[in-house]
């Protein structure tokens, strides 16, 4: 297969990326505000620990799918059955079913993470390391396009429509995403498994590579920690923004300034910095370079919490993390087997995403309501959650394969 034709491939799932993302949007805001008005927000900690129940599902019933189906048509179907299910929810929601706003918080969760991660996982089994480190960030960067035209769509368009018919339209935006994966498959076919991996033969999720490949289980353990990591910093700044501007709609202004910041800078990371750093930088520098980054970024604010260097601290972690540490995170699957790549990384980018997160916030609401204040040592929890992260670099290290920590000019 020629690079023209794994870059024209790749063109196509990141158009399927950036329409699934729109997509996202639409659904996100409207099934946060109509839960909170059926069940109000006390019940948003019960709402968040069942998440990680329904993940684990989603991603067993993608196994399931995979086995039988293949990855293209497993891509296809799981696509269009989105569509239908936020669909029907949508009319399950007309008709007056309450529950279908608490289906529709839980599956958004869901169904977003699972299509994003087999769009990677035809990625990393379409190029090689050299063309990932260049263009993996710009892959990235064409996918998040789309989230920040449907956030302008929602912006615009939500007093209009209403909440709940916005939804509707995020039913509609995952059509054309199921067209253009299924012709980036056309372009650059199918990845076939192993004689010994066909048809799930290993097993649906295949777990037991988590015990034969310590790499898969370190990288697990990352997603883990940036996800705690993730939830401390945004609290800090979430609650040094409450102090310093409690008025809701300077707040809201602020945050709107804020958000398009991230995304400005994210874009640079995405199509600029992403492949000039992964081209001069060994795989290994990278990953080591980026916690490092976040925990300095987290001692300075455990002796200045101020809201600039908390904006400052929270608007990095998220512009690398939607540009570098993913495109870099990537190419660690490059090399594995085909139910690494289609499998294991959905345990780990999917489940291992959702329940790190889940988890971290489950429990600090859950010490919280037992009348212990933790507000103060979240500073000391993102400082943890950074040494533990940059801890499992080290041992990932000793299993990349040699060439991946070489630079590639």
């Amino acid at each position: 297969m020629s690079q023209k034709t794994k870059i024209l491939g790749a063109l196509f799932i990141a158009l399927a990326s950036a329409s699934v993302l729109g997509s996202y949007e639409m659904v996100r805001s409207p099934t946060t505000v109509l839960f909170k008005a059926t069940f109000g927000t006390h019940y948003l900690p019960v709402v968040m620990a069942i998440i990680p129940l329904a993940v684990i599902a989603v991603v067993y019933l993608y196994g399931i799918l995979l086995s039988y189906l293949g990855p293209r048509k497993t891509l296809f179907t799981t696509t269009l059955g989105s569509a239908v299910i936020i669909g029907l929810s949508y009319w399950a929601h007309h008709a007056g079913f309450k529950f279908a706003s608490a289906f529709l918080y839980v599956f958004r969760q869901a169904y977003i993470v699972i299509l994003i991660e087999q769009y990677w996982s035809f990625i990393n089994s379409t190029f090689d390391q050299k063309i990932a480190r260049k263009l993996n960030g710009p892959i990235a960067g064409i996918s998040s396009i789309g989230a920040v035209l449907g956030g302008i769509f929602v912006g615009k368009y939500a007093q209009n429509f209403g909440a709940a018919e916005l939804i509707l339209g995020a039913s509609v935006f995952l059509l054309p995403a199921a067209f253009l994966s299924d012709i980036a498959y056309r372009i650059c076919g199918e990845p076939k498994a192993s004689h010994t991996e066909q048809e799930g033969k290993k097993g649906h999720l295949h777990l037991s590579l988590f015990k034969t490949s310590p790499l898969l289980s370190l990288l697990f353990g990352i997603i883990l920690t940036t996800q705690m990591f993730s939830v401390f910093l945004s609290l800090i700044f979430q609650n040094i923004l409450q102090d310093m501007i409690p008025n809701v709609n300077a707040q809201t202004a602020y945050l709107g300034n804020f958000y398009a910041t991230v995304n400005g800078v994210a874009a640079f990371f995405q199509f600029i910095a992403a492949p000039i750093f992964m081209s001069i930088f060994p795989i290994h520098i990278i990953h080591l370079a980026i916690p490092l980054l976040h925990l300095v970024m987290a001692g300075l604010l455990m002796y200045s919490p101020t809201l600039a260097l908390a904006g400052a601290a929270f608007l990095i972690f998220k512009s690398v993390d939607y540009s570098i540490f993913r495109a870099s995170k990537e190419v660690l699957y490059i090399p594995l087997s085909f139910d690494a790549r289609y499998r294991a990384k959905e345990m780990i980018d999917v489940f291992g995403y959702r329940f790190g997160k889940g988890a971290t916030s489950l429990g600090i609401t859950l010490i919280q309501s037992a009348g212990l204040i933790l507000t103060p040592f979240f500073t000391w929890g993102a400082l943890m959650a950074t040494a533990l992260w940059v801890g499992l670099i080290f041992p990932i290290v000793k299993y990349m394969p040699r060439r991946m920590k070489e630079p590639t000019v």
